[in-house]
């Protein structure tokens, strides 16, 4: 088994190779306007630093979000245009499940990621393998009840320290824990998640309401 791992739905653009027992390489960047200029030159140095090709790869691991439009279609269109190469199945992961499995916590959490317009994706967990319910997209306030007591992992956490005082790291999304993950599902024989985007709203971009038609004479 050699995983290629790659999750553009937050700020962090971040790759992983996994070969079935450990993450062999990885790399993660933070900027939130570059996606698609990030991901393949991160493809391309984690092969390099794991000393492999594109072609050893044998599974292909995205983060399906929630997450921002753009910066999630980039990781998706990306993972869906190595398996049709390689041949290979795609398999998709909830975001939010990476960074919950990377903060290691046994006991009642949430994670939370920046969804911006003042909202966070979230979602509850008993552990860092089971979350408890669908992600969900909020005004922190409106779920201050909900998660009242709760410690809080993700950037979304770090934001709005009157909801989530208890924050901590990680903050930002990590294709190794992603790929750690789905290996560790895939071993037990889990199903994983199609490779389709869970976006929870509409894209930020709208085709402005008054918009005039025009066509030529």
């Amino acid at each position: 088994m050699l995983l290629l791992a790659v999750d553009t739905a937050t700020p962090a653009v971040t790759v992983a190779l996994h070969d079935g027992d450990s993450v062999v390489a990885e790399s993660t960047q933070v900027d939130a306007r570059r996606h698609g200029e990030l991901l393949l030159p991160s493809v391309d140095r984690v092969l390099a630093a794991a000393g492999l090709k594109l072609d050893a790869v044998t599974g292909v691991v995205v983060g399906v979000g929630p997450g921002p439009y753009t910066g999630l279609r980039v990781g998706l269109v990306t993972a869906a245009a190595f398996g049709s190469a390689l041949g290979v199945p795609v398999h998709g992961l909830c975001t939010l499940d990476g960074l919950a499995y990377a903060s290691g916590l046994e006991e009642p959490f949430v994670v939370a990621t920046d969804a911006r317009r003042k909202e966070v994706y979230w979602a509850r967990y008993d552990g860092s393998r089971a979350r408890t319910g669908e992600p969900a997209v909020d005004r922190p306030a409106e779920i201050a009840e909900q998660v009242a007591g709760l410690l809080a992992v993700g950037a979304g956490a770090v934001l709005y320290p009157e909801v989530f005082p208890d924050a901590r790291g990680p903050e930002n999304q990590s294709a190794a824990a992603l790929a750690a993950l789905a290996a560790e599902r895939l071993a037990a024989g889990e199903e994983l998640l199609p490779p389709r985007p869970l976006y929870l709203r509409r894209p930020d971009a709208q085709v402005p309401k008054n918009y005039k038609v025009v066509t030529p004479q």
